[in-house]
C-alpha cells in the first residue's frame, strides 16, 4: 500500500499519449497499518539545522531549475538583487530557457549558461559552481531535486510544496542534517505584510496566549487546470484526480504555524481530514470531453473532493484549521486568522482586522499597529518590493532575505523543518480522508528539538546589507 516515487512518476506519464485512464485515488499509506509516529522512532537527529548559520557567501550564485510558470518570475526578482550572480538556467524546454534569458538581458546582466532536457538539470547541479539550486518544477520532482542539489553541497530554495510523501519528508530532513545545507520552502505568504505584522503582534503577546489560528488556500483554479495551454503537461489536473486530501496546505499553513512557534516551542501532535464528494471537477471533465477529444483521458476520474477541511491539535492544546479548494467559484481567501486570550486577527477574504474584544479597530487604529510592530524587515525592503512586485511584493521580500541571510551567515527564516512538516499534511490528509477522517500522528521532524528551538528571528541582526539595484 505504501505510495513510492516510482509509482508516480509512471502514472504521471499516463496521459502522455492518446486516451488512458487515470489511477484511482489512494493514500500513501494505510493508517490503520502505519502511523506516521514509526518514521521518527527510527531516525535519530544527526544536527540540528534549526538556527544553523551556514558560512558567509559573499556572492550568491544561483542556478534555476523549472523556467514555466513560477521560473520566470524568480529569476526577474533575483535579477533586482546585489551580491548574486545567475550562473546557470534550466528547464526541459530549451525555448523558456531562450526566453528568460530575455530578462537577464533587459537587467544588463550576463546570460546564464543554458541547460535543457529531461536530465539538463543534473547536469546543471553536478557540473556548475552553485551555491544555491532554485527549483520551480512540479511538485514531484521538488525532493528528488532538493536531495541531489545539497548531495552536491548545494543550498536550496524549492517552492511549494517541497514534498509529497512522508517518505520524501524525510529524505529531504536527513539530507540537510547530513550535508548541513539550507533547504528552504519557498512559502512566499509568510512574507506578506498582514501575517508579518501579526506574528510580531504575536511574538510580543498583544494577542496573549494563542488559542486557535486558521489558514486555507481557496483559489477558483478550475479553468486554469483544465487549460491545455496552463501547467505543463496537465500535471496539477492530474494531481487533483489521483488525490484526495489538503494537496496545497502550505500558503495558509505557514503563517499561522510561525505565530504559534510551531517547531519552535510548540509541535503538531495529530490531525483529522475531511473532503467533500467532488461535484465540480468531475462534471468539467465531461463538458470539456464533449468538445475536445483532448480531455477524454480525465473522463471517468475519481477527483479529489472540491473541499478539505484538517483539523490539528498541539502539544501545548492548541487548535488549528487548515482548508483547501481550487474548485469551487468563490473568491480567493487563504483565511489568515490567529485567536488568543487577548485579541484576534484575521485576513482573507475580508480587509485585514485586528480586535482586542468586541470590535474591529478602527482604520487609523490599524494603521497605528502597523507603524509600531511591523517587523523590521518589512521596514527595510517592503515599499522597494511592491515596486518589484510577486504577490504584492511578498514574494520579492522572501528573496531578499534569503539572499541576505546567506551573505551574511545567518539562520534562515524557514528550515527543512518547517517546509518537510508543512507539506506533510498533504499525504497525512490524504490518509485519513482514505480511513473515514480517523486521526492521525503528525511526525516530529526536529525528535525533540522543538522544545529548545528558538522562534524566527524578526530582526535583522547585522544583515539589511544587501542592496537593491535600480528599478527601471
Amino acid at each position: 500500500m505504501k505510495y513510492n516515487r516510482r509509482s508516480f512518476l509512471k502514472n504521471a506519464t499516463l496521459l502522455s499519449g492518446a486516451v488512458a485512464t487515470l489511477p484511482a485515488v489512494t493514500g500513501e499509506a494505510n493508517a490503520k497499518n502505519l502511523q506516521p509516529s514509526s518514521y521518527q522512532q527510527m531516525r535519530p537527529q544527526r544536527f540540528n539545522m534549526s538556527g544553523y548559520a551556514a558560512p558567509k557567501i559573499d556572492e550568491v550564485r544561483i542556478g534555476f531549475i523549472g523556467l514555466g510558470m513560477r521560473g520566470p518570475g524568480a529569476v526577474q526578482r533575483i535579477s533586482h538583487i546585489d551580491g548574486v550572480e545567475i550562473k546557470a538556467l534550466c528547464d526541459k524546454d530549451p525555448n523558456r530557457v531562450e526566453k528568460t534569458q530575455a530578462i537577464l538581458e533587459k537587467a544588463g546582466l550576463p546570460k546564464g549558461k543554458a541547460y535543457s532536457g529531461e536530465e539538463g538539470w543534473k547536469d546543471m547541479v553536478a557540473n556548475e559552481e552553485l551555491d544555491l539550486v532554485y527549483i520551480c518544477t512540479p511538485w514531484h520532482l521538488h525532493t528528488p531535486m532538493a536531495v541531489y542539489a545539497m548531495q552536491h553541497g548545494k543550498h536550496v530554495a524549492c517552492e511549494v510544496p517541497i514534498a509529497v510523501t512522508l517518505d520524501e519528508c524525510w529524505e529531504l530532513v536527513e539530507t540537510s542534517e547530513k550535508t548541513r545545507r539550507h533547504c528552504m520552502m519557498l512559502e512566499n505568504c509568510c512574507y506578506d505584510f498582514f501575517e508579518m505584522l501579526t506574528l510580531n503582534m504575536a511574538r510580543n503577546g498583544l494577542f496573549g496566549e494563542i488559542i486557535h489560528a486558521e489558514g486555507a488556500y481557496i483559489h477558483d483554479l478550475l479553468e486554469l487546470n483544465f487549460d491545455k495551454n496552463g501547467y505543463a503537461d496537465m500535471w496539477r489536473l492530474r494531481m487533483n484526480a489521483t488525490h484526495n486530501g489538503n494537496l496545497y496546505p502550505t500558503h495558509g499553513l505557514g503563517p499561522i504555524a510561525q505565530c504559534l512557534d510551531i517547531n519552535r516551542g510548540d509541535k503538531m501532535d495529530y490531525l483529522v481530514s475531511l473532503s467533500t464528494n467532488d461535484f465540480i471537477m468531475a462534471q468539467t471533465a465531461e463538458e470539456k470531453a464533449k468538445e475536445d477529444r483532448f480531455f477524454q483521458p480525465f473522463v471517468g476520474a475519481n477527483y479529489r473532493g472540491n473541499m478539505n477541511t484538517t483539523l490539528i491539535k498541539t502539544a501545548k492544546g492548541k487548535s488549528i484549521m487548515v482548508q483547501h479548494d481550487v474548485s469551487s467559484p468563490r473568491p480567493y481567501s487563504r483565511i489568515h486568522l490567529i485567536s488568543g486570550t487577548k485579541g484576534v486577527a484575521s485576513k482573507w477574504p475580508s480587509p485585514e482586522r485586528i480586535a482586542f474584544g468586541h470590535d474591529w479597530l478602527k482604520e487609523h487604529e490599524l494603521q497605528d499597529l502597523y507603524n509600531r510592530y511591523t517587523p523590521p524587515l518589512i521596514k527595510h525592503v517592503g515599499e522597494v518590493a511592491k515596486q518589484i512586485g510577486g504577490h504584492g511584493g511578498m514574494d520579492f521580500v522572501m528573496d531578499w532575505r534569503l539572499i541576505d541571510c546567506l551573505r551574511n551567515g545567518l539562520p534562515l527564516d524557514q528550515d527543512v523543518y518547517d517546509g518537510a512538516l508543512w507539506s506533510s499534511i498533504f499525504p497525512l490528509s490524504e490518509q485519513s480522508v482514505t480511513n473515514r477522517s480517523g486521526s492521525l500522528d503528525i511526525p516530529d521532524f526536529t525528535r525533540g528539538a522543538w522544545e529548545t528551538n528558538q522562534p524566527v528571528n524578526l530582526t535583522l541582526d547585522g544583515g539589511a546589507t544587501t542592496g537593491v539595484r535600480q528599478i527601471n
